[in-house]
C-alpha cells in the first residue's frame, strides 16, 4: 500500500488546451433538442468553457487534499493491476467500514461530495471509514493488459483490498457496474460483509407464471426498459463488442471523450433536460478529465466486453438495501429484486434523483446510507 499524489504535467494540460482549439466539429444535429445527441452549439460551448475557464489543479488540490494510495491486486489471477484509492477514516473509533464503488461513466469524483457527511455525521454512531477505489482500468488505476477482469475478479480484487488495509468486517455501496460488483463481493465473500446498498439493482424475472402481479407504476418502469433497451443502449453495444476500435477516438479527441460521457449524465440524470441543472458544469469536467488524462477511454470501455453479455444473478444473500431513484436508467420490480437478494431489509423509492445518486442528490443519498446501515452495525 503505497501513499499517491496526482501530479498531472502542465504539459499534458497544454495538449489538453491545443486539441481543444483544434477540434474539428461536425455539422449541426437536424433534430432539436439531444434527439441525436449532445446538441453542437452545447458542446462548444462546453469544449470552450474547458479550454479557457476549466481549473484542472483545483479538483487535482481536492483529491489530493485526501488520503490517496495505490497498490498491486491480482484479484486472484496471475497478473495484477495497481488499484487507486481513497482511503479516508472517520475520526470516530467505531466508524463502520464502507466500501464505495463507481462504474461508467462515473469515477471517484462522484463520491466527492458525500465524503465529509459519511465520516463526520452529527450522530457519531452513524459515521464511516470510507475506501473509494478506482476500477482496473479507470481513473488513476492501472489498465489490464490481458483478458479477465470482469466483474467477479474485481470483486475479488476489493475482498483483497478491504483485507490489505486490515477491515475483516464491512459494508458495500455502489451503482452501475458498481451494483453488480457490489453483488458479486455479496456472493463470493459474504462472511465479510455486514450488508450493501444497491442503487440499480439487477435479477433476472421470475419464470412465467411465478411472479407476483406488476403494479402499474412497475408496468410503466418496465417499459421505460423496453424504450432504453431500443434507443438508449448504443453506447453498450460498441463497449461490449468493439471497445478497442472506439479507443482511438476516445484517446484522440477531448471533444470526443468528453461528448461520449456528458451525453449520459444528461440521458441518466433527474435533471429537466439539461446535464447542469442538477451537477455544475466543472464538476462534470472533472469526471471527464479522470478519462481524459489516463487516456482510459478503451481500458474502461473494457469492462463491458468483459463482463457485459457475461453478466451473472448469482443469490446474494447478504443484509442488502437498495434505493431505487426515480430516473435510474433501470428499474426493476421489487419482487424480482426479492427472488435474487434473499435478505433485503430496505427499499426506498425517493421523488427525486437519478443514476448518479451521490452526485445528483448527496442528501438523500447520505440519508439512505445512514438509514440502512444504521439497522446492522
Amino acid at each position: 500500500m503505497r501513499e499517491f499524489r496526482i501530479d498531472v504535467p502542465e504539459s499534458d494540460l497544454d495538449d489538453l488546451r491545443d486539441r481543444l482549439a483544434r477540434t474539428r466539429w461536425p455539422d449541426a444535429e437536424t433534430a432539436s433538442g439531444w434527439n441525436q445527441g449532445v446538441p453542437l452549439e452545447y458542446a462548444r460551448e462546453l469544449c470552450d468553457h474547458w479550454a479557457r475557464r476549466y481549473d484542472w489543479r483545483r479538483c487535482e488540490a481536492e483529491l489530493n487534499a485526501l488520503p490517496q494510495f495505490r497498490t498491486g491486486l491480482d484479484g486472484g489471477g496471475d497478473d495484477s493491476v495497481e488499484v487507486h484509492l481513497l482511503h479516508v477514516r472517520s475520526r470516530h473509533e467505531r466508524a463502520l467500514p464502507l466500501l464505495l464503488t463507481h462504474g461508467w461513466p462515473g469515477s471517484i469524483v462522484e463520491f466527492l461530495g458525500v465524503i465529509d457527511a459519511l465520516t463526520d455525521p452529527p450522530d457519531p454512531r452513524d459515521a464511516f471509514h470510507l475506501v473509494i477505489p478506482s476500477l482496473p482500468g479507470y481513473g488513476f488505476s492501472g489498465k489490464p493488459t490481458v483478458p479477465g477482469w470482469g466483474v467477479e475478479r474485481i470483486a475479488t480484487a476489493w475482498a483483497q483490498l478491504m483485507d490489505r488495509l486490515g477491515y475483516d468486517r464491512y459494508a458495500a455501496q455502489g451503482g452501475d457496474w458498481g451494483a453488480m460488483i457490489t453483488s458479486a463481493l455479496g456472493t463470493g465473500a459474504p462472511e465479510n460483509l455486514v450488508g450493501i446498498h444497491l442503487t440499480m439493482p439487477m435479477a433476472a424475472p421470475p419464470p412465467e407464471g411465478e411472479g407476483s402481479p406488476l403494479t402499474p407504476a412497475e408496468q410503466e418502469a418496465l417499459a421505460s426498459r423496453k424504450t432504453f433497451q431500443k434507443v438508449g443502449t448504443g453506447y453498450s453495444s460498441e463497449q461490449s463488442t468493439r471497445p478497442q476500435t472506439l479507443g482511438y477516438g476516445l484517446a484522440d479527441s477531448p471533444s470526443g471523450q468528453c461528448m461520449w460521457v456528458v451525453e449520459k449524465f444528461w440521458d441518466w440524470t433527474d435533471c429537466a433536460g439539461h446535464p447542469e441543472n442538477v451537477i455544475s458544469r466543472d464538476r462534470l469536467l472533472d469526471n471527464v478529465m479522470l478519462y481524459w488524462l489516463p487516456g482510459a477511454g478503451a481500458s474502461s470501455a473494457r469492462l463491458y466486453w468483459e463482463s457485459y453479455k457475461r453478466r451473472r444473478m448469482d443469490e446474494v444473500p447478504v443484509p442488502t438495501g437498495v434505493t431505487l431513484f426515480p430516473q435510474e436508467l433501470i428499474r426493476l420490480p421489487r419482487h424480482w429484486i426479492e427472488r435474487r437478494y434473499t435478505d433485503l431489509r430496505h427499499w426506498s423509492e425517493p421523488a427525486v434523483g437519478g443514476h448518479f445518486a451521490a452526485m445528483e442528490q448527496p442528501d438523500v443519498f447520505v440519508d439512505e446510507l445512514r438509514t440502512f446501515f444504521r439497522k446492522l452495525r
